[in-house]
């Protein structure tokens, strides 16, 4: 048992955030014998479900934040859009991983390129947008198609859009910039003058992800290298290993590690590159927690990236990454309908053997939104996908 500073009960795991993540994160903190705290905006969350220690009035309210972090002994995050400036003030009495430092690199997009050019890790073209003109400017120097967005609070393709010619900068700088002229309703919403940046757009052969755990001592440990396929800019796959050549994928953990001490990093970090068609890897962009790309690492490692999460932050030997089984694939479970997040029916996919179903108790649905996951693991990908496309084909909303 790890035990508190007091030595009467076990260590509690603040996590700043309720949803899937924190979830995962709290299943793994039980089972290594500690308690969970959580924090969020909301009631009800799927990792609030799991402890008495659920704060339901958000990091924003002085009176509750004080709260959680007095019930907690160690403090870590479940999503990246939590103000460093609430980090730091935690960290005047409790550690929290990643760090306020950290997240300052890389919370802003186009601050992360920087840190990451920097460094010399491979990047697609970028650079910072103040207005139509710089976009028009950044067209005419790579050309069109290229990719326009938000420094901050992106996520699951919101945030982004890609222009397609010179007429598209006009309508790519209104909808991030609520204060243009607009008549077609679209300007995202809660948005006033957003940060922008543009990137080039690249034509891949693959997206590829590798999550990477650093500890508080430096140690580290990275996961396969594995390929993601993306649906309407969410994921949908994802397969390990990547289906590329041994060395590629080699050299995508190498360029993960270095984007993760770039930052000095601490706990789990997913790390997205993209292959071009010259196969030449580039970093796409980081999130500073567990990611959906590692989910597949519940059934398919010996040590998942929650757990190991957790050993990182504790500064505790961190678990094996080796795979279990040859090949994986997991199948994100989104919403298909605005409503109760209940499934219709269950039973003919958790009839299947050897395939692993996650629901999240996500309370509403709506289209898109990560309601839960499937992963099957085999002996080979082409078993690990045709298990787990069978498994998803039966599951009912």
């Amino acid at each position: 048992m790890l035990l508190s500073k007091d030595k009467l009960k076990p260590l509690t795991l603040g996590i700043l955030g309720g949803g899937q993540l924190a979830k995962m994160l709290a299943l793994e903190a039980y089972r290594l014998g500690l308690n969970v705290a959580v924090i969020d905006k909301e009631a009800n969350t799927p990792a609030g479900d799991l402890t008495k220690l659920d704060f339901t009035n958000g990091w924003n309210n002085q009176t509750e934040l004080a709260q959680f972090i007095d019930a907690s002994d160690i403090i870590t995050l479940e999503n990246e859009f939590i103000e460093p400036e609430i980090l730091e003030y935690i960290s005047k009495t409790k550690q929290v991983f990643p760090t306020a430092n950290t997240m300052r690199l890389v919370q802003d997009k186009f601050i992360q390129k920087n840190v990451f050019a920097k460094n010399n890790i491979p990047l697609p073209k970028y650079e910072e947008i103040n207005s139509i003109e710089n976009l028009q400017q950044f067209g005419q120097k790579y050309g069109y198609p290229f990719v326009v967005k938000t420094r901050t609070l992106g996520y699951d393709g919101y945030g982004n859009f890609t222009v397609k010619n010179e007429t598209e900068c006009k309508i790519a700088w209104e909808k991030f910039n609520s204060n243009s002229n607009n008549s077609n309703n679209t300007v995202e919403k809660n948005t006033v003058e957003r940060k922008l940046m543009a990137e080039e757009f690249i034509n891949f052969k693959a997206e590829l992800a590798v999550m990477v755990v650093r500890s508080r001592s430096g140690k580290i440990a990275i996961y396969p290298c594995v390929e993601t396929i993306q649906k309407n800019h969410i994921c949908n796959q994802v397969i390990a290993p990547a289906r590329i050549d041994i060395d590629i994928r080699l050299q995508a953990q190498e360029i993960a590690v270095r984007a993760v001490e770039a930052i000095d990093g601490v706990g789990v970090f997913g790390v997205e590159l993209f292959l071009n068609e010259n196969d030449n890897i580039l970093l796409n962009e980081i999130a500073p927690r567990p990611h959906n790309s590692g989910h597949y690492t519940i059934e398919a490692c010996f040590c998942s990236q929650y757990e190991n999460a957790i050993r990182a932050i504790l500064d505790l030997p961190l678990g094996s990454t080796e795979m279990t089984k040859p090949a994986a694939c997991m199948i994100n479970l989104l919403g298909e309908r605005d409503g109760i997040g209940v499934p219709a029916n269950i039973v003919d996919t958790v009839e299947i053997n050897k395939v692993a179903l996650h629901l999240y108790n996500k309370k509403t649905s709506r289209k898109g939104r990560k309601m839960g996951h499937i992963t099957a693991i085999a002996n080979d990908i082409d078993d690990a996908i045709n298990q787990a496309t069978n498994a998803f084909n039966k599951f009912e909303w």
